[in-house]
């Protein structure tokens, strides 16, 4: 049976995305001085300003303007790009965490209530959907072509969008690709209403053939680029962005579900980040070790209490074993309270910035712990 799949994602230069990569900011910057500090840390960000509110409970300090502005230069919003990081307003809305939270979790207890998804399939090297996967290779490609001069026209904003035709739940074929990219007006037509040909087929062959292995690809195959006409505005000038509005990117792309809570801004004792992250990497594991195609495993937990109160895996009728031994194997291998995640995956670590763009699955990168699969053995020997 042939269906179609899609996915996208953003550019770190996205309003939503630049806003979770200050949220994450804070909490390595916090993580550096003082690893048990707490952090829920969110920021909005609009026309000439930023606001970073939430609540913070830390040994340490962090120079939030100082910060925020490193952020934006290292993206790129600079006056040319209509938002500038030398001379934005930046505003403070931290406070600091209830204390009748922090009793719950000072003992170990998860930081919140909520359910946490993991999602693993063999699509992939990275064992990720194929359309996630691609979604992300483009806009790496395209944050690549602006900051090497590759493409000196381009601006930090833009989005992908990939469609996968699968046949028998295997991808055989890519069906469309959109992309969107903010760029200056010196590549516009005669017209001042679009992009030239020039410059489209630049995106088309520079960016997208060059991140897309051209085996996915064929004469059918269907390309957008700036479908408006053009992008000159972008960014902050032209959208608002809010932390944890972009958590389908974060994680699979719609092949899988989300659970209740955003990742970036949110310390590794809230368990919507760490439990995710920890639902990942089992997952991933299982499908490694050979017991599934397809395998996606559930967490539920009650704030202030270390063990889920729910957690199952499903393997979509492609497991080994039946998912019921998976489930109670899984959680006799595994400590799956806080702080058995955190100690496993090595989270009080300033690694978040890093996985506040581009996804924070299907990076096999020394600071994705969770991405490893060095549990194969012990997995297979608890099944046995």
């Amino acid at each position: 049976m042939k269906r179609l799949v899609t996915s996208e994602s953003v550019t770190e230069g996205h309003p939503d995305k630049i806003c979770d990569q200050i949220s994450d900011a804070v909490l390595d910057e916090v993580i550096r001085q003082d690893k048990y500090g707490r952090v829920a840390c969110e920021t909005f960000i609009s026309v000439g300003f930023a606001i970073v509110g939430g609540e913070i409970t830390t040994t340490g300090y962090v120079e939030l303007p100082v910060l925020v502005r490193k952020v934006l230069k290292e993206i790129g919003y600079t006056e040319r790009w209509g938002f500038d990081y030398e001379t934005c307003a930046v505003l403070n809305a931290i406070g600091r965490q209830s204390p009748d939270i922090a009793q719950g979790v000072n003992t170990g207890g998860a930081g919140d209530q909520g359910l946490m998804v993991g999602y693993a399939c063999d699509d992939t090297k990275e064992l990720m959907p194929l359309p996630i996967i691609l979604a992300h290779k483009i806009t790496k490609e395209l944050a690549t072509a602006r900051k090497t001069g590759k493409l000196d026209y381009l601006g930090p904003d833009g989005k992908s969008q990939v469609t996968v035709e699968y046949d028998n739940d295997k991808p055989v074929r890519v069906d469309t690709i959109i992309l969107a990219s903010q760029h200056s007006e010196d590549v516009l037509d005669k017209t001042g209403k679009r992009m030239s040909k020039k410059s489209v087929d630049e995106l088309i062959e520079k960016v997208i053939k060059k991140a897309i292995d051209k085996k996915w690809l064929d004469n059918k195959t269907k390309y957008f680029v700036n479908a408006t006409g053009k992008f000159v505005i972008g960014g902050p000038q032209s959208d608002t962005g809010v932390t944890g509005r972009k958590i389908i990117v974060d994680t699979y792309g719609g092949v899988a579900p989300h659970g209740g809570g955003a990742f970036s801004g949110k310390d590794p004792t809230k368990v919507d980040r760490s439990a995710a992250y920890m639902a990942r990497y089992i997952a991933k594991n299982i499908v490694k070790a050979g017991l599934a195609k397809r395998c996606q495993v559930n967490f539920a937990y009650v704030i202030g209490e270390s063990q889920p109160v729910s957690f199952e895996i499903d393997t979509f009728g492609t497991g080994k074993v039946k998912d019921n031994i998976l489930s109670e194997t899984m959680r006799k291998v595994f400590d799956l309270s806080p702080k058995g995640i955190i100690t496993k995956l090595n989270l009080l670590r300033p690694i978040y910035q890093k996985t506040a763009s581009y996804g924070h699955f299907g990076r096999e990168e020394p600071e994705f712990t969770w991405e490893k699969t060095d549990s194969v053995d012990k997995i297979k020997s608890a099944i046995r």
